[in-house]
Protein backbone atom coordinates (compact mmCIF):
# COMPACT_ATOMS: atom_id res chain seq x y z
CA UNK A 1 0.00 0.00 0.00
CA UNK A 2 1.05 3.72 -1.02
CA UNK A 3 1.47 5.97 2.19
CA UNK A 4 -0.93 7.72 0.76
CA UNK A 5 -3.37 5.46 -0.67
CA UNK A 6 -6.77 5.13 1.42
CA UNK A 7 -6.99 1.84 3.33
CA UNK A 8 -10.19 -0.19 1.74
CA UNK A 9 -12.04 -1.12 5.23
CA UNK A 10 -14.20 -3.87 6.16
CA UNK A 11 -17.64 -4.70 7.57
CA UNK A 12 -20.07 -2.42 5.42
CA UNK A 13 -23.05 -2.77 3.07
CA UNK A 14 -25.16 -0.96 0.56
CA UNK A 15 -28.57 -0.13 1.12
CA UNK A 16 -31.51 0.07 -0.87
CA UNK A 17 -31.72 3.95 -0.63
CA UNK A 18 -28.21 4.77 -2.26
CA UNK A 19 -26.42 5.28 1.75
CA UNK A 20 -23.58 2.68 3.02
CA UNK A 21 -23.83 1.09 6.51
CA UNK A 22 -21.23 0.47 8.34
CA UNK A 23 -21.49 -2.65 10.21
CA UNK A 24 -18.75 -2.73 12.54
CA UNK A 25 -20.57 -1.42 15.27
CA UNK A 26 -24.17 -1.59 16.93
CA UNK A 27 -24.43 2.17 16.07
CA UNK A 28 -24.86 1.28 12.18
CA UNK A 29 -23.80 4.49 10.30
CA UNK A 30 -25.26 5.40 7.63
CA UNK A 31 -23.66 6.97 4.97
CA UNK A 32 -23.82 9.36 1.86
CA UNK A 33 -20.76 9.73 -0.49
CA UNK A 34 -17.82 11.95 1.81
CA UNK A 35 -19.72 11.08 5.11
CA UNK A 36 -17.65 9.66 8.14
CA UNK A 37 -18.91 7.43 10.97
CA UNK A 38 -18.86 9.17 14.64
CA UNK A 39 -15.98 6.98 15.06
CA UNK A 40 -14.50 9.53 12.43
CA UNK A 41 -12.20 7.81 10.77
CA UNK A 42 -13.94 5.41 8.79
CA UNK A 43 -15.47 6.71 5.58
CA UNK A 44 -17.32 6.66 2.82
CA UNK A 45 -15.48 7.41 -0.43
CA UNK A 46 -17.60 6.49 -3.73
CA UNK A 47 -18.32 2.76 -3.48
CA UNK A 48 -15.85 2.27 -0.85
CA UNK A 49 -15.53 2.61 2.76
CA UNK A 50 -12.10 3.48 4.29
CA UNK A 51 -10.34 3.46 7.30
CA UNK A 52 -8.19 6.85 7.52
CA UNK A 53 -6.20 5.64 10.51
CA UNK A 54 -4.23 2.54 9.09
CA UNK A 55 -0.87 2.92 9.24
CA UNK A 56 -0.96 6.22 11.53
CA UNK A 57 -0.51 7.06 14.84
CA UNK A 58 -0.94 9.32 17.50
CA UNK A 59 2.78 8.15 19.08
CA UNK A 60 4.73 5.25 20.66
CA UNK A 61 5.64 4.19 24.40
CA UNK A 62 6.62 1.53 26.18
CA UNK A 63 5.06 0.88 29.10
CA UNK A 64 4.25 -1.44 32.36
CA UNK A 65 1.91 -4.23 31.34
CA UNK A 66 0.27 -3.43 34.26
CA UNK A 67 -0.89 0.32 32.98
CA UNK A 68 -3.03 -1.53 30.80
CA UNK A 69 -4.37 -2.30 33.30
CA UNK A 70 -3.64 -6.52 33.12
CA UNK A 71 -2.43 -7.53 36.37
CA UNK A 72 -2.17 -11.53 35.53
CA UNK A 73 -0.74 -11.57 31.79
CA UNK A 74 3.00 -11.71 32.53
CA UNK A 75 3.56 -9.25 35.50
CA UNK A 76 6.24 -6.54 35.48
CA UNK A 77 6.73 -6.83 31.80
CA UNK A 78 6.77 -4.11 29.13
CA UNK A 79 4.41 -3.31 26.53
CA UNK A 80 4.96 -1.54 23.61
CA UNK A 81 1.68 0.83 23.50
CA UNK A 82 -0.31 3.10 21.08
CA UNK A 83 -3.26 4.22 19.34
CA UNK A 84 -4.74 5.72 16.51
CA UNK A 85 -7.45 8.46 16.39
CA UNK A 86 -11.46 8.78 17.43
CA UNK A 87 -13.91 6.46 18.76
CA UNK A 88 -16.80 5.14 18.34
CA UNK A 89 -18.72 5.74 21.90
CA UNK A 90 -19.39 9.07 23.15
CA UNK A 91 -18.65 9.28 26.90
CA UNK A 92 -18.59 12.49 28.73
CA UNK A 93 -15.70 10.76 31.11
CA UNK A 94 -13.39 10.25 29.28
CA UNK A 95 -9.82 10.28 30.21
CA UNK A 96 -7.87 9.96 26.74
CA UNK A 97 -10.43 12.67 24.73
CA UNK A 98 -7.26 14.43 23.17
CA UNK A 99 -6.95 11.31 21.07
CA UNK A 100 -10.29 9.50 21.10
CA UNK A 101 -12.09 12.60 20.33
CA UNK A 102 -9.84 14.19 18.14
CA UNK A 103 -11.85 15.51 14.78
CA UNK A 104 -8.26 15.90 12.59
CA UNK A 105 -6.28 13.05 11.52
CA UNK A 106 -3.28 15.02 10.65
CA UNK A 107 -2.27 15.15 13.90
CA UNK A 108 -1.08 11.53 13.73
CA UNK A 109 2.08 12.24 13.49
CA UNK A 110 4.20 8.49 13.07
CA UNK A 111 3.13 6.41 9.70
CA UNK A 112 4.33 2.85 10.70
CA UNK A 113 3.01 -0.72 9.04
CA UNK A 114 2.30 -3.37 11.13
CA UNK A 115 5.55 -5.44 10.02
CA UNK A 116 7.31 -2.43 11.40
CA UNK A 117 5.92 -2.65 14.90
CA UNK A 118 6.48 -6.29 15.23
CA UNK A 119 10.09 -5.54 14.36
CA UNK A 120 10.64 -3.13 16.66
CA UNK A 121 9.53 -5.09 20.01
CA UNK A 122 11.86 -7.93 19.10
CA UNK A 123 14.28 -4.77 18.48
CA UNK A 124 12.97 -3.23 22.09
CA UNK A 125 12.86 -6.21 23.57
CA UNK A 126 9.23 -6.08 24.46
CA UNK A 127 7.21 -9.19 24.54
CA UNK A 128 3.63 -7.79 23.57
CA UNK A 129 2.44 -4.91 21.93
CA UNK A 130 -1.09 -3.01 23.40
CA UNK A 131 -3.75 -1.52 20.93
CA UNK A 132 -5.11 1.16 23.50
CA UNK A 133 -5.26 4.95 24.09
CA UNK A 134 -8.00 5.05 21.63
CA UNK A 135 -10.81 2.45 21.35
CA UNK A 136 -8.98 -0.04 18.65
CA UNK A 137 -12.08 -1.82 17.26
CA UNK A 138 -12.53 1.22 14.98
CA UNK A 139 -9.10 0.63 13.53
CA UNK A 140 -9.87 -3.18 13.67
CA UNK A 141 -7.74 -3.90 10.27
CA UNK A 142 -4.68 -2.20 11.15
CA UNK A 143 -4.98 -3.63 14.82
CA UNK A 144 -5.58 -7.84 12.96
CA UNK A 145 -3.18 -7.06 10.66
CA UNK A 146 -0.64 -5.79 13.16
CA UNK A 147 -1.54 -9.11 15.59
CA UNK A 148 -0.34 -11.21 12.84
CA UNK A 149 2.76 -10.10 11.96
CA UNK A 150 3.25 -9.63 15.60
CA UNK A 151 2.48 -13.49 16.28
CA UNK A 152 4.90 -14.68 13.25
CA UNK A 153 7.95 -12.41 15.32
CA UNK A 154 6.40 -14.34 18.48
CA UNK A 155 5.45 -11.27 20.15
CA UNK A 156 1.71 -11.19 22.10
CA UNK A 157 -0.88 -8.73 21.45
CA UNK A 158 -3.24 -6.50 24.02
CA UNK A 159 -6.54 -4.96 23.04
CA UNK A 160 -7.02 -2.23 25.44
CA UNK A 161 -11.33 -1.38 24.44
CA UNK A 162 -14.82 -0.65 25.71
CA UNK A 163 -16.04 -4.20 23.73
CA UNK A 164 -18.78 -2.42 21.29
CA UNK A 165 -18.75 -4.06 18.46
CA UNK A 166 -20.66 -6.19 16.49
CA UNK A 167 -20.90 -10.08 16.24
CA UNK A 168 -18.88 -10.76 13.07
CA UNK A 169 -16.15 -8.24 13.69
CA UNK A 170 -15.49 -9.41 16.98
CA UNK A 171 -14.91 -12.62 16.60
CA UNK A 172 -12.31 -11.73 14.19
CA UNK A 173 -10.55 -9.11 16.18
CA UNK A 174 -10.21 -11.38 19.43
CA UNK A 175 -9.29 -14.36 17.62
CA UNK A 176 -6.23 -12.35 16.77
CA UNK A 177 -5.91 -10.77 20.34
CA UNK A 178 -3.64 -12.73 23.09
CA UNK A 179 -4.75 -10.67 25.82
CA UNK A 180 -7.77 -7.54 26.65
CA UNK A 181 -9.13 -5.50 29.58
CA UNK A 182 -12.18 -4.54 28.32
CA UNK A 183 -14.19 -1.77 29.93
CA UNK A 184 -17.49 -2.27 31.77
CA UNK A 185 -18.15 1.52 32.08
CA UNK A 186 -21.39 0.91 34.36
CA UNK A 187 -23.96 -2.14 34.57
CA UNK A 188 -27.12 -0.15 33.97
CA UNK A 189 -28.29 1.14 30.65
CA UNK A 190 -29.70 4.31 31.88
CA UNK A 191 -25.56 5.26 32.35
CA UNK A 192 -24.46 3.67 29.11
CA UNK A 193 -27.06 5.61 27.38
CA UNK A 194 -26.45 9.32 28.75
CA UNK A 195 -22.78 9.60 29.60
CA UNK A 196 -21.36 7.04 26.47
CA UNK A 197 -24.40 6.58 23.72
CA UNK A 198 -23.92 3.31 24.09
CA UNK A 199 -25.34 -0.54 25.10
CA UNK A 200 -24.98 -1.83 28.10
CA UNK A 201 -25.93 -5.76 26.81
CA UNK A 202 -23.56 -5.63 23.96
CA UNK A 203 -20.74 -4.82 26.04
CA UNK A 204 -21.64 -7.90 28.14
CA UNK A 205 -21.98 -9.95 25.13
CA UNK A 206 -18.39 -9.40 24.29
CA UNK A 207 -17.42 -10.52 27.66
CA UNK A 208 -19.04 -13.62 27.45
CA UNK A 209 -17.42 -13.80 24.13
CA UNK A 210 -13.73 -13.64 25.37
CA UNK A 211 -14.03 -15.56 28.12
CA UNK A 212 -16.04 -18.69 26.48
CA UNK A 213 -15.10 -18.60 22.70
CA UNK A 214 -11.56 -17.62 22.18
CA UNK A 215 -8.38 -18.22 24.20
CA UNK A 216 -7.62 -14.41 24.70
CA UNK A 217 -7.02 -13.83 28.51
CA UNK A 218 -9.51 -11.22 30.24
CA UNK A 219 -9.37 -8.54 32.84
CA UNK A 220 -11.95 -6.21 33.32
CA UNK A 221 -12.24 -2.59 34.11
CA UNK A 222 -14.71 -0.27 35.83
CA UNK A 223 -13.86 3.41 36.39
CA UNK A 224 -15.75 4.81 39.40
CA UNK A 225 -17.06 7.73 39.05
CA UNK A 226 -18.78 9.40 42.54
CA UNK A 227 -22.38 9.43 42.31
CA UNK A 228 -22.66 8.35 38.52
CA UNK A 229 -21.90 4.72 38.89
CA UNK A 230 -20.73 3.90 42.55
CA UNK A 231 -23.75 2.84 44.35
CA UNK A 232 -23.19 -0.37 46.48
CA UNK A 233 -26.68 -2.03 44.64
CA UNK A 234 -25.06 -1.46 41.28
CA UNK A 235 -21.45 -2.81 42.24
CA UNK A 236 -23.35 -5.92 43.69
CA UNK A 237 -25.31 -6.08 40.29
CA UNK A 238 -22.48 -6.01 38.52
CA UNK A 239 -19.89 -8.15 40.64
CA UNK A 240 -22.81 -11.04 40.81
CA UNK A 241 -23.08 -11.02 37.03
CA UNK A 242 -19.12 -11.55 36.90
CA UNK A 243 -19.35 -14.38 38.92
CA UNK A 244 -22.28 -16.44 37.36
CA UNK A 245 -21.05 -15.20 33.28
CA UNK A 246 -17.24 -14.98 32.99
CA UNK A 247 -16.50 -17.31 36.72
CA UNK A 248 -14.42 -16.11 39.79
CA UNK A 249 -11.07 -15.68 38.15
CA UNK A 250 -11.54 -13.13 35.42
CA UNK A 251 -9.28 -10.18 37.62
CA UNK A 252 -11.86 -7.20 37.83
CA UNK A 253 -10.01 -3.18 38.26
CA UNK A 254 -11.68 -0.72 39.94
CA UNK A 255 -10.06 2.85 38.72
CA UNK A 256 -10.02 5.96 40.68
CA UNK A 257 -12.07 9.09 38.08
CA UNK A 258 -10.72 11.99 37.79
CA UNK A 259 -12.82 15.39 36.24
CA UNK A 260 -12.04 15.76 32.66
CA UNK A 261 -14.04 16.81 29.44
CA UNK A 262 -17.26 17.36 29.76
CA UNK A 263 -17.34 15.60 33.86
CA UNK A 264 -15.17 18.75 35.55
CA UNK A 265 -18.16 19.01 38.14
CA UNK A 266 -17.83 15.62 39.53
CA UNK A 267 -14.66 15.05 42.62
CA UNK A 268 -12.58 12.82 41.81
CA UNK A 269 -12.83 9.33 43.23
CA UNK A 270 -11.90 8.89 46.77
CA UNK A 271 -9.63 5.78 47.95
CA UNK A 272 -12.58 4.70 50.51
CA UNK A 273 -14.85 4.40 47.24
CA UNK A 274 -12.24 1.86 45.36
CA UNK A 275 -11.65 -0.23 48.72
CA UNK A 276 -15.74 -0.56 49.22
CA UNK A 277 -16.05 -1.67 45.68
CA UNK A 278 -13.38 -4.09 45.99
CA UNK A 279 -14.61 -5.35 49.33
CA UNK A 280 -18.35 -5.70 47.59
CA UNK A 281 -16.95 -7.37 44.75
CA UNK A 282 -15.08 -10.13 46.55
CA UNK A 283 -17.64 -10.90 49.25
CA UNK A 284 -19.71 -11.73 46.01
CA UNK A 285 -17.17 -14.48 45.34
CA UNK A 286 -14.62 -12.71 43.06
CA UNK A 287 -11.37 -13.67 43.64
CA UNK A 288 -8.98 -11.03 41.99
CA UNK A 289 -10.22 -7.67 42.42
CA UNK A 290 -7.85 -4.30 41.80
CA UNK A 291 -7.99 -0.72 42.57
CA UNK A 292 -6.02 1.51 40.48
CA UNK A 293 -4.92 4.96 40.01
CA UNK A 294 -4.55 5.47 43.44
CA UNK A 295 -1.43 3.87 45.70
CA UNK A 296 -3.12 0.76 47.50
CA UNK A 297 -1.08 -1.88 48.71
CA UNK A 298 -3.98 -3.78 49.57
CA UNK A 299 -5.49 -3.28 46.30
CA UNK A 300 -2.93 -3.76 44.13
CA UNK A 301 -1.61 -6.85 45.02
CA UNK A 302 -2.42 -10.22 44.14
CA UNK A 303 -3.11 -12.90 46.85
CA UNK A 304 -3.04 -16.65 46.86
CA UNK A 305 -6.89 -17.64 46.92
CA UNK A 306 -6.04 -20.70 48.79
CA UNK A 307 -3.88 -19.74 51.37
CA UNK A 308 -3.97 -15.96 51.17
CA UNK A 309 -0.21 -15.21 51.11
CA UNK A 310 0.45 -11.90 48.82
CA UNK A 311 2.47 -13.56 45.77
CA UNK A 312 3.12 -9.96 43.49
CA UNK A 313 3.11 -7.21 45.08
CA UNK A 314 2.31 -3.73 43.31
CA UNK A 315 2.45 0.24 44.53
CA UNK A 316 0.46 1.80 41.55
CA UNK A 317 2.05 0.38 38.19
CA UNK A 318 5.34 -1.14 39.74
CA UNK A 319 5.90 -5.09 40.85
CA UNK A 320 7.43 -4.68 44.24
CA UNK A 321 7.74 -8.07 45.21
CA UNK A 322 6.92 -12.04 43.29
CA UNK A 323 6.42 -15.02 45.20
CA UNK A 324 5.16 -16.67 41.90
CA UNK A 325 6.87 -20.20 41.13
CA UNK A 326 5.68 -20.18 37.02
CA UNK A 327 1.99 -19.47 37.63
CA UNK A 328 2.03 -21.21 41.08
CA UNK A 329 1.92 -19.78 44.51
CA UNK A 330 5.65 -19.92 46.15
CA UNK A 331 4.23 -20.80 49.57
CA UNK A 332 1.26 -23.48 48.75
CA UNK A 333 1.81 -23.91 45.24
CA UNK A 334 -1.70 -23.57 44.50
CA UNK A 335 -1.90 -22.74 40.54
CA UNK A 336 -2.96 -18.82 39.68
CA UNK A 337 -5.33 -18.04 36.51
CA UNK A 338 -2.92 -16.34 34.00
CA UNK A 339 -0.11 -16.23 31.87
CA UNK A 340 2.92 -15.71 33.45
CA UNK A 341 7.03 -16.23 32.95
CA UNK A 342 8.22 -19.61 33.02
CA UNK A 343 9.29 -21.42 36.41
CA UNK A 344 12.89 -20.21 36.91
CA UNK A 345 12.90 -17.02 34.80
CA UNK A 346 14.83 -14.26 36.09
CA UNK A 347 12.29 -11.22 37.22
CA UNK A 348 13.19 -8.02 36.50
CA UNK A 349 10.10 -5.75 36.57
CA UNK A 350 10.09 -2.86 33.80
CA UNK A 351 8.68 -0.49 36.40
CA UNK A 352 6.67 2.72 36.24
CA UNK A 353 8.62 4.02 33.78
CA UNK A 354 7.05 5.28 30.31
CA UNK A 355 9.66 5.52 27.62
CA UNK A 356 8.25 7.51 24.35
CA UNK A 357 9.37 5.17 21.12
CA UNK A 358 9.95 6.92 17.51
CA UNK A 359 10.06 5.18 14.66
CA UNK A 360 12.92 6.56 11.98
CA UNK A 361 11.02 5.73 8.64
CA UNK A 362 7.96 8.09 10.29
CA UNK A 363 7.32 11.32 8.26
Amino acid sequence: MQPDTPYPARWWQMLADGRMQCDLCPRECKLHEGQRGLCFVRQRVGDQMVLDTYGRSSGFCLDPVEKKPLNHFYPGSSILSFGTAGCNLSCKFCQNWDISKSRDVDKLGQRVMPAEIAAACVQLQTPMVAFTYNDPVIFAEYAIDTAQACRAAGVKSVAVTAGFIHDAPRREFFAHMDAANIDLKAFTQDFYSQWCAGDLNNVLDTLVHVRHATRCWLEVTTLLIPGANDSDAELTALSRWMVRELGPDVPLHFTAFHPDYKMQDRPRTPPETLARARHIAMGEGLRFVYTGNVHDAQGGTTFCPLCQAPVLVRDWHLVTHNALQGNRCGHCAHPLPGHFAPEGQAFKPFGRQRIPVRFESAP
